[in-house]
């Protein structure tokens, strides 16, 4: 999942994103509130944390931005402003949470686990066969064996099977797990599939993830997968 952050203050910008990363998510940070309305008009993010006080627009300017969207991603307001008419505002012009600072990051990744499971349509457990990951707990399992996996590796397999049976691409894949740009030079896609493969594929007859040649990867069911288009049958 891919986090926004919009926070002047560098030190505190730096803080959230390395916790963010740490718990598995793309972060992106930006220090302004013009920087933060062009990349929500650019990039589809599931969350946004946005501070208030930002030096050239106002963050409740930002958040009427942001809510003139069609997609709409959940905001979570990490503010210095803690009056409650100040709460009272954030929340009516559209926040989904307001966090004042000084804050604990522990507090902050709850209310942000929280959000993100109420903007998303799928459940809090997925499953493909017998392949079931737990959203929450952060777990895998197939046939009932537990499957260690880094980080990545989890949000990798959590993105695939959300979106089962979808061909995904080296570039969607990594703007959505890594906070960077595709350049098409880079093998890290094909890396993790291969770790991903070795952990959930390799020690079982079914196979879970296909290539799709000249596109990228798909996780699917063995029932319903067909990764090359059929020969042509003449009668």
């Amino acid at each position: 999942m891919r986090v926004l952050v919009v926070e002047d203050e560098k030190r505190i910008a730096d803080f959230l994103s390395r916790g963010l990363q740490s718990a598995g998510y793309a972060v992106d940070v930006v220090h302004t509130g013009n920087d933060a309305i062009e990349r929500v008009h650019s990039t589809e993010y599931d969350l946004v944390v946005l501070d208030l006080g930002l030096p050239d627009v106002d963050g409740l300017q930002v958040l009427g931005k942001i809510r003139n969207r069609k997609v709409i991603p959940p905001v979570l307001i990490l503010s210095a402003r803690d009056s409650v008419d100040d709460r009272v505002k954030g929340l009516e012009q559209g926040a989904d949470d307001y966090l004042v600072k000084p804050f604990a990051f522990v507090e902050l990744l709850a209310r942000a686990r929280v959000l993100l499971r109420r903007g998303q349509p799928t459940p809090e457990r997925l499953q493909v066969g017998d392949l079931s990951l737990d959203c929450i707990r952060r777990k895998v399992t197939r046939s009932n064996e537990i499957i260690e996996l880094a980080p990545k590796e989890f949000s990798i397999l959590e993105y695939m099977m959300r979106n089962r049976g979808r061909p995904l691409s080296r570039t969607m894949i990594v703007e959505h797990v890594w906070d960077m740009d595709y350049d098409g030079l880079t093998n890290i896609v094909d890396v993790y599939i291969r770790h991903l493969r070795s952990k959930i594929d390799d020690k079982f007859p079914v196979k879970m993830i296909h290539t799709v040649r000249g596109i990228g990867y798909m996780l699917d069911a063995p029932e319903t997968v067909q990764t090359t288009e059929p020969e042509n049958v003449l009668a």
